[in-house]
């Protein structure tokens, strides 16, 4: 009962964030998306002129914008004063007198076998900043499932063995570009949601994503036993999926 008491806390937490965020946005800070998709942009093109000092200046001055208008945001100081008063409650919680309870000892059945689980590394991490990429030599795969802030994903599905079933691929980012490289026999099936940025699939280039959505997918994916199925969604960024 109290871990649900718990789930629920959390869960009215986040609407109460949401519904806080829309009235702030739509309300008392109207400008506040057009400076986040402004710093966001000079924080992607500026990564785009580095190593030179005019992306380098680009880039820091775009992050510096962007932090600063995360950290004016009144929904963000209502998270970490939630957070807060959350970490204050368990750790009282943790502190009293643990309930005692008695067990009751029942011998086990001679049938019943002990459920084991395997903890896997995954190929990839959840990351604020920074680049990631699969191995440059051969390598096990693994589903990939992955939330990042700013920064670079580079999947190379040629250098492992895919499973003879459908491969997932999900990707949420912020600011950064996606590319996934494809071995000719797989098919492939794309989900992709951009607020600003380009697509180019097997050579068929969208210039000009704003705010769309893009589904895109090989002929023989649904009769394919060997496909990949690609989820990719950014606020500023490419992605790019070619054959290799």
């Amino acid at each position: 009962m109290l871990k649900n008491w718990k789930n629920d806390l959390v869960s009215w937490i986040v609407i109460t964030g949401l519904f806080l965020l829309l009235l702030e946005v739509t309300f008392f800070n109207k400008g506040l998306i057009f400076s986040l998709l402004a710093s966001g942009a000079m924080v992607y093109f500026g990564r785009s002129l580095m190593p030179k000092k005019s992306g380098k200046a680009l880039f820091w001055v775009g992050l510096f914008f962007f932090l600063s208008s995360v950290f004016s945001m009144f929904t963000f100081r209502f998270f970490l004063l939630a957070v807060l008063i959350y970490l204050i409650y368990q750790y009282i919680q943790s502190k009293k007198k643990p309930e005692m309870i008695t067990p009751v000892l029942q011998e086990p059945e001679k049938e019943s076998k002990q459920e084991m689980l395997m903890e896997k590394t995954p190929l990839f991490k959840n990351r604020l900043f920074g680049d990631q990429e699969t191995p440059s030599h051969v390598y096990e795969w693994d589903d990939v499932n992955i939330q990042t802030g700013i920064g670079d994903s580079v999947i190379d599905l040629s250098m492992t063995v895919l499973p003879k079933s459908e491969t997932v691929i999900f990707i949420r980012n912020i600011i950064g570009n996606v590319k996934v490289y494809v071995p000719y026999d797989v098919e492939v099936s794309l989900r992709h949601s951009s607020i600003f940025g380009t697509a180019e699939v097997f050579g068929h280039q969208d210039i000009r994503m704003l705010n769309q959505n893009l589904f895109v997918q090989t002929p023989g994916y649904e009769e394919a036993g060997q496909k990949v199925k690609i989820f990719t969604s950014m606020i500023v960024g490419n992605i790019e999926v070619k054959h290799i």
